[in-house]
């Protein structure tokens, strides 16, 4: 029988629960005892923090991580943002990732409270 968890990762902590650098690194296992096999469903990077789904079950982690599956993010930023800003999300940005330059996919962006 397969289990399911919502989870507030707090920051500073990876969304794994194996990390194989010689690196210390602070790992969710460290949080919870966990059954073996449980795998995040996606990520968050080690200085976010905010819910994060659990399973053991891995076809549930591919369906959730699946483009069919409508996923909606919260995101708390510092700085001033700008419509240009919102207008230039909606429409993809260039981020990098391991040296490769990537445009994120067109999304709905709003700024929800100033």
């Amino acid at each position: 029988m397969h289990r399911h968890f919502l989870f507030h990762k707090p920051h500073g902590y990876l969304s794994q629960f194996i990390y194989e650098k010689k690196r210390h690194k602070k790992l969710l296992g460290e949080l919870y005892s966990f059954p073996e096999g449980t795998m995040a469903i996606g990520r968050l990077d080690e200085d976010s923090e905010g819910l994060l789904l659990l399973t053991t079950d891995g076809m549930m982690s591919e369906i959730v991580r699946s483009k069919t599956v409508e996923k909606e993010y919260y995101a708390q930023v510092d700085g001033v943002i700008t419509n240009k800003a919102i207008e230039q999300l909606k429409n993809g940005v260039e981020i990098g990732f391991k040296g490769i330059r990537y445009t994120t996919k067109k999304c709905e962006a709003k700024i929800i409270n100033q």
